[in-house]
């Protein structure tokens, strides 16, 4: 690795050079330590005894024929703060917490065979993408394994079926570089170049990735940029000094407890961007949802403080450089900033992420379906106000776990309502989300309806199914889903404000709404009744003769009360249509022309 360019910001694989790397003579050792005074080995090879590494710069070096594949190590580095036991920043394995060894890893020894997955992957901008987000742990429980868990090769098979079976094009995974406190859920990292030992070793998770992409099946990792753990056997104080952090200060410590990045240095903008290049490169993720990105705009997350530019011109090189390495991978930024230019490219002006989380269309659209039926034409608004900035950004729809947990209650529960009374307005819900331009994001959970929030320690709540109401609302959801990734109007040219037009966007009295998708010569038609009451609509011809039905929301086969489904056609002879439709419903047509 040539230093000038480690030290000018400009290395995008250090994770090559420092680390542990092993060959025919042996393994060799490289850490970043410049204020150490000295630093020492320790391994299975040398019955955890010490010996000293040599001090080449800032860099400090040790190699050894015993030292092989799998073995266990630390690095002991000694300062003015005392004698310290690290894991190796740039390692590729670690013991399963709370032990912290790092060890030994052979990246080479998994052969993928996805090539074809790989040569036609695209960023989905014209394709539908319909995510389903994971916490793998929690997701489904191994009664084999005492803290429940299946190794990602375990897992496979299983996962990968339930989301084919069930419409998704990907699968988004909740960190998976390793952690210590399961409660963080991956978001406080003590290894970033490390997949978490809690579900196997780094060949079941490339295994687990190859077996996606030869069932057709996307895979994003969430990826944490902005801050890492506090344990003082990681990151913090590394060489005795606070070498990946801020100096003491306000803005040392972010509002999760955990130490924030310090991006103007530039040996830490190689480490954070070496990482992320190791997880699409070495791992064939196709994407990487950047968390918080909103606390490495502002300083501390607040525009009152002031734009962090540092971190901004950070992630605009990180984000450049991902995109000449991997053009095929997406870059998504979870941002709930008003930050202009998030999706354009850097050459613009931009940040260069692919998609931005819209998060303004999430509060907007749970908090109107919280609010009692005969309030809601007072929020009209919130329904209609996110297509008036929709084409600001390249958005992407999430109902991520965020909504499911901290006694924000899941989605369903966020209906209005009684029991009984939430599923017809989750079904609604669901319907406005597939139809309204954006990728899609949803929770696992959600799918069928699950009452209880999140918890990373218990399964998800299966024998829900046993259940009609559950049971027909997962049936409901995947037929929403296989409707969107089949009709090209629901997800082609999305972002083109020709392809999408409200033809009753005012009808705030009776809470409905019409709007209709356009792409490849196809147009669909959508009516929802956000109202307890049940209404009947008139719209004008909209150059279609005659409307054939899709979905309908209300129909018995979801536990609704509608038999069977309708052809519509012009009543009178204006060429208009009328559509009833039941309380908290919703229609989708295929607008048939002459």
């Amino acid at each position: 690795m040539d230093m000038h360019s480690f030290y000018m910001g400009d290395v995008f694989d250090a994770y090559k050079f420092f680390g542990a790397h092993t060959d025919s003579t042996g393994t060799v050792f490289r850490t970043f330590a410049p204020s150490a005074a000295r630093v020492t080995i320790i391994g299975e090879w040398t019955n955890w005894q010490e010996e000293e590494m040599t001090k080449s710069g800032q860099i400090f070096i040790y190699s050894s024929p015993n030292a092989v594949k799998g073995q266990m190590y630390k690095y002991v580095i000694y300062s003015r703060s005392g004698r310290v036991e690290h894991c190796d920043p740039y390692g590729f394995a670690m013991e399963l917490r709370p032990a912290f060894a790092s060890i030994i890893t052979n990246l080479l020894e998994y052969r993928f065979t996805d090539e074809k997955w790989m040569n036609s992957r695209t960023k989905n901008y014209n394709e539908p993408m319909n995510i389903y987000e994971v916490h793998l742990g929690s997701w489904l429980a191994n009664p084999d394994n005492e803290n429940g868990w299946y190794t990602y090769s375990e897992i496979a098979d299983k996962l990968i079926k339930y989301v084919r079976d069930h419409g998704y094009t990907h699968i988004e995974f909740m960190p998976l570089s390793e952690y210590p406190a399961d409660c963080s859920w991956g978001y406080q990292t003590t290894g970033f170049f490390a997949p978490t030992a809690r579900y196997g070793t780094p060949r079941d998770l490339m295994e687990l990735v190859d077996k996606c992409h030869n069932n057709n099946i996307g895979v994003i990792m969430d990826f944490v940029p902005v801050h890492f753990a506090i344990d003082g056997y990681a990151l913090a104080n590394y060489d005795g000094t606070p070498l990946y952090e801020y100096p003491s200060g306000d803005v040392t410590v972010s509002e999760w407890g955990s130490c924030n990045f310090i991006h103007s240095r530039r040996e830490v903008c190689c480490f954070l961007q070496s990482a992320a290049n190791y997880w699409l490169t070495e791992y064939h993720f196709d994407g990487l949802r950047m968390d918080a990105i909103s606390r490495a705009i502002y300083w501390s997350g607040d525009p009152a403080r002031g734009v962090n530019g540092c971190t901004v011109d950070f992630l605009k090189k990180m984000n450049e450089g991902l995109h000449r390495l991997h053009p095929t991978a997406m870059l998504i930024a979870e941002d709930s900033t008003s930050f202009p230019k998030i999706t354009a490219p850097v050459e613009y002006s931009g940040l260069g992420f692919d998609y931005k989380w819209d998060l303004g269309w999430m509060n907007d659209t749970l908090d109107y379906f919280r609010t009692p039926p005969e309030e809601r034409k007072n929020f009209h608004g919130k329904i209609t106000f996110s297509m008036y900035y929709f084409y600001n950004e390249l958005y992407l729809l999430p109902i991520s776990h965020d909504e499911n947990v901290h006694g924000k209650a899941t989605v369903i529960q966020k209906m209005w309502g009684d029991y009984e009374v939430k599923f017809p307005q989750a079904r609604a819900f669901y319907m406005y989300m597939y139809t309204h331009p954006g990728k899609k994001l949803n929770f696992m959970g959600g799918e069928f309806a699950q009452f209880r929030e999140w918890d990373e320690t218990r399964e998800q709540d299966w024998d829900l199914l046993k259940y009609p109401l559950h049971d027909s609302f997962r049936r409901y959801i995947t037929d929403l889903s296989k409707l969107y990734l089949k009709r090209p109007s629901l997800h082609n040219a999305e972002y083109n404000p020709d392809c999408f037009g409200w033809i009753l966007p005012d009808e705030r009295e009776t809470s409905t709404f019409v709007y209709k998708r356009a792409a490849e010569g196809e147009t669909t038609v959508i009516f929802l009744n956000l109202s307890d009451k049940p209404q009947r609509v008139k719209i004008p011809e909209e150059n279609f003769t005659e409307l054939r039905e899709l979905i309908n929301s209300d129909s018995l086969i979801y536990s609704g009360e509608t038999e069977v489904r309708k052809v519509v056609k012009a009543e009178h002879e204006d060429g208009s249509f009328f559509v009833d439709l039941a309380p908290f419903s919703g229609r989708i047509f295929d607008g048939k022309a002459d």
